[in-house]
């Protein structure tokens, strides 16, 4: 896949929607955001953009997120274009936004998940990026795009938040080489780590604290868990935002730790896993319930209660 097709299908298309995944993060906020305005500074075109579930209060402050639709909000019998997926490692991860992509008269799938199947009509996939922001730098470059404050600001959120602000393994020389870039066109460092890692709520640190105070060791403590029932989240005033968002790197921090996970309760016979592991390919055993992500952090939704996912994990890890 060349970067000049993305480039010719811009060029040709009169509307185009940006699509974000579920349970938005960072990175695929921070890619949306950015193609915004990349596609505005260099095309002239306005594009939308729709999110199609909560936007985390924590990244309110990107450069025109405000101008995002919920998938509630937009019509679903619309017809665009073009469609650019963006961090959606696979087509169900943008929910009822698929009937909009299905529709589209051309598509583009832009990621870094090595999971993904390359479900569009265009592909530009790259598991050996930080984050799907570091791709849209890439491809900046590549075509020699106008880069705003605005849009540096978005992909430099972008890498920031899937590398965990540069401490994770997905962390290569390319991306501080791309970060480092990106902070000539006005980003400022302290100002957005602030905003990314150092804006929490109370309620969020006290639940996260509660969390890992109530978290289970076993297997020579190289596996570490815990469990958060919908009465947790209640208890400490839930407001919709990712509480869960950073748990599981706490309790991998942990020496001993080699498999950390959190298993959510979405409701009585569905749960939520979020995994990260030092060294085991934990999106083989995601994949396993339908999930999948990298082989360090990855995560699945499962059809039955907690306990009994956890077990269900638990046996699969031990395999």
């Amino acid at each position: 896949m060349t970067t000049e097709q993305l480039d010719i299908s811009i060029k040709n298309s009169k509307n185009i929607l940006l699509v974000s995944h579920i349970n938005p993060d960072g990175d695929t906020l921070g890619s949306m955001c950015g193609m915004f305005h990349l596609i505005k500074d260099n095309y002239k075109k306005k594009a939308d953009m729709v999110i199609v579930s909560k936007l985390p209060s924590v990244y309110e402050f990107l450069p025109d997120v405000d101008k995002a639709k919920f998938i509630d909000d937009v019509d679903l019998s619309r017809e665009y274009d073009l469609v650019i997926n963006l961090d959606v490692a696979s087509i169900d991860r943008c929910e009822n936004a698929k009937i909009l992509f299905d529709k589209a008269k051309q598509t583009v799938n832009i990621d870094h998940h090595e999971t993904n199947n390359s479900y569009a009509g265009v592909n530009i996939i790259q598991p050996y990026a930080s984050a799907t922001g570091e791709i849209l730098f890439e491809i900046a470059k590549d075509l020699k795009w106008n880069i705003s404050k605005e849009s540096a600001i978005c992909l430099y959120v972008a890498i920031l938040t899937d590398t965990g602000g540069f401490r994770f393994s997905n962390t290569s020389q390319k991306t501080m080489q791309y970060a480092g870039e990106l902070l000539s066109y006005g980003v400022e460092p302290s100002d957005v780590f602030q905003k990314c890692y150092e804006s929490q709520s109370k309620d969020m640190v006290l639940f996260q604290s509660y969390c890992v105070n109530k978290a289970k060791f076993c297997d020579d403590d190289k596996i570490a868990y815990t469990v958060v029932y919908k009465k947790d989240l209640e208890k400490f005033n839930y407001n919709g935002d990712d509480f869960t968002d950073g748990l599981t790197e706490k309790l991998r921090a942990i020496k001993t730790t080699q498999v950390a996970f959190v298993v959510k309760e979405l409701n009585a016979t569905t749960s939520k896993v979020s995994m990260r592991s030092r060294g085991k390919d934990i999106a083989k055993v995601c994949s396993s319930f339908g999930g999948g992500g990298h082989k360090l952090a990855a995560g699945a939704v499962i059809k039955a209660d907690v306990e009994t996912s956890v077990k269900m994990i638990l046996d699969e890890l031990r395999k």
